[in-house]
Formats: structure tokens, C-alpha cells, sequence
């Protein structure tokens, strides 16, 4: 809070109706002190309000994984986070929408992406961020995939005649607390979601994709379709989806779209440097 300057006013919140109450304080800059779900809760909370396009928002990342702070170079410090903000840029960013009124800020994924998930928060007390790899493990090992359809923009990437081990849809590049650079190319302010479909393989190939997940190289894999979309559908077996950390499950058809410039954001200018939309007014 002295990191930041001037005079904000701190609240505690931990359930929804306590998030109404914060943002029913009028700030014109509310800045989420938390992870990639405590963010996910504040975009909801602002679009089910209608406040989306009103309001600046910003991050302190104090979570498990931080992934959108990596995508947008925000320092994983809190305190260096703090005075990043202070001289911070107010950039338009997209977001994702889903055919339910959904929000996701950074990435949605489906099939083993979003069974590790659950397999890491087990293990999400005892050990942080070192939880997420270990989940990909357990729930790369016992992975049988999904028989899913996915199109994008009205073409189809791959059908039910093939297994499916993970369709991930990115706003953002990383997932798993870094683990995964899942979206090399994705940029949260190009009006496009990245859509990264693996094909369900052998164990061997599994764990040499685990690896180049990690790396950022899955895109070059002949199991692996990577391509920029503007609206994605998803359907078929019931799976698990991953929102921004936040687990559904028995999800049989779903449409996501990318909604450009949703958002007013903060941004280091380390990020806000890069070759992207202006700033916001």
C-alpha cells in the first residue's frame, strides 16, 4: 500500500457480495491484490455490473501462479509491483466471453490442461507454485483424452474421430504459474484468442510435449493445431474446463469469443512498450 502512493483506500474481500461492496465505493481504479482467480472474479464482477468500460483496473500479484502478471510483465514482488504500478500505462486489453456471460482474463483450457489443475490443488498449500508441474504429471499419466469437436472462426481444427488431450484458448501466453508458455504468441491486446488443440498420444509423447509446453515449441508438433481465432466452439464428451484457475466440469458444448478492448488495464511500460494499441484515453 506505501508503494503505491497517494491515498488508497484498502479492502478485504472474500466472497462476492463483499466485492460488490468494495466496488460499490465509486473508485474509478480498483487494483486486485491477488491471482489469476481473484482477477477472473473482478472481471465478472464489473461485467455482470456493467462497469467494464468504466472502470481502470490493475494487479498486485499475490497468487499461486500469476500467470496473466507474466504475460503483462508485471514484477511477481508484490512490493516491485506496487511501484511498477505507480508509473503504470492504461492500456485497452481484450477479453474472452463465453456463451454463458463467462469472462476469462487470461486462459481457458480443457481436457488434461484442466485436470492438472485439479490434480495441483491438492498440493497447492504444501507446495505453491511447484504444485502445477506435478499435476500436469498425475494428470498427464492417467490421461485417456477426450473426444471433442472444435472449430474456429467456422472452420474445423479437428473432429470427434480423434482424441483431443488438451484444447486451450489463450488471451494470455502462460498457465501452471509459468510452467506452461502454453501461447507463445498470444498478446492480450491483438483482438484474437490463441487456440492451441494436442492430440491424445502415447505416454513417450506425451512427456516430449509436457517438455515443449513448457518450452514454448508445442506449436511445431504434427499432433499439436496452433492458430489464431476469433471465436472458438467446443463440443462433444463431457469434460473439465480450467477458467482462469476456476474448475467446471461436464462441459458438452461451449462458444467463446474475443471481445476487443474490453477493458481499461494497468500496465508496466515495459509491456506497454511493445507494438500494440495505443494507450486508453
Amino acid at each position: 500500500m506505501a508503494e503505491l502512493g497517494g491515498n488508497p483506500e484498502l479492502a478485504w474481500v472474500s466472497s462476492p457480495g463483499e466485492l460488490d461492496e468494495a466496488l460499490d465505493r465509486g473508485h474509478d481504479t480498483v487494483v486486485t491484490a491477488g491471482g489469476d482467480g481473484s482477477l477472473h472474479a473482478l472481471a465478472n464482477a464489473l461485467h455482470r455490473r456493467g462497469e467494464l468500460g468504466e472502470r481502470t483496473a490493475g494487479l498486485i500479484p499475490m497468487g499461486t501462479g500469476n500467470d496473466f502478471a507474466r504475460t503483462i510483465r508485471m514484477p511477481l514482488e508484490p512490493r516491485e509491483a506496487g511501484a511498477a504500478l505507480r508509473d503504470a500505462v492504461a492500456r485497452p486489453l481484450d477479453l474472452i466471453e463465453d456463451d454463458t456471460g463467462g469472462i476469462t482474463v487470461n486462459a481457458v483450457h480443457l481436457g488434461v490442461g484442466a485436470d492438472s489443475t485439479r490434480a495441483a490443488s491438492r498440493w497447492k498449500r504444501l507446495l505453491g507454485p511447484a504444485s502445477f508441474p506435478l499435476g500436469g504429471v498425475i494428470a498427464g499419466f492417467a490421461a485417456r483424452g477426450y473426444r471433442l469437436r472444435v472449430e474456429a472462426d467456422g472452420e474445423i481444427i479437428i473432429d470427434t474421430n480423434h482424441k483431443v488431450l488438451m484444447v486451450g484458448l489463450g488471451n494470455g501466453k502462460f498457465i501452471g504459474g509459468g510452467a506452461a508458455r502454453f501461447a507463445p504468441d498470444a498478446l492480450p491486446d491483438d483482438g484474437m484468442i490463441s487456440l492451441v488443440v494436442s492430440r491424445s498420444r502415447g505416454f513417450t509423447k506425451r512427456a516430449v510435449h509436457a517438455v515443449r509446453l513448457h518450452r514454448g515449441t508445442h506449436p511445431l508438433e504434427v499432433d499439436v493445431h496452433y492458430r489464431q481465432a476469433r471465436r472458438v466452439s467446443v463440443s462433444g464428451e463431457p469434460c473439465s474446463a480450467s477458467d482462469d484457475g476456476e474448475l467446471t466440469d461436464d462441459i458438452t458444448a461451449r462458444t467463446w469469443r474475443i471481445r476487443p478492448r474490453a477493458w481499461r488495464f494497468l500496465v508496466p511500460r515495459a509491456f506497454a512498450d511493445h507494438a500494440g494499441a495505443p494507450p486508453a484515453p
